[in-house]
């Protein structure tokens, strides 16, 4: 089945499409791509994961034609930070 892994680092964004076999869960799908080799600073275990915008757990399936994202823990609180004109 055909997915997607997108990935948005600090300085660089990825966009990597690929065929994985069916039944596969989102983990698998995500170490499937190779996006842990190219951004050592991913960990699985803290960045949150979601298709299409929204958060699932690593062991979803993951169905043909998703885009699985890696969300970037937020760095400030957007409550407290003054916004900028």
């Amino acid at each position: 089945m055909n997915i997607g892994v997108a990935y948005a680092g600090k300085n660089r964004q990825v966009w990597l499409k690929l065929d994985v076999p069916d039944g596969s869960t989102v983990e698998q799908a995500i170490e499937h791509s190779g996006v842990l080799k190219m951004f050592p600073e991913i960990d699985l275990g803290k960045h949150k994961v979601g298709i299409f915008g929204k958060v699932i757990k690593l062991d979803a399936a993951a169905e043909d034609g998703a885009r699985i994202e890696i969300y970037r823990p937020i760095t400030a609180d957007p409550e407290t930070v003054e916004r900028r004109d």
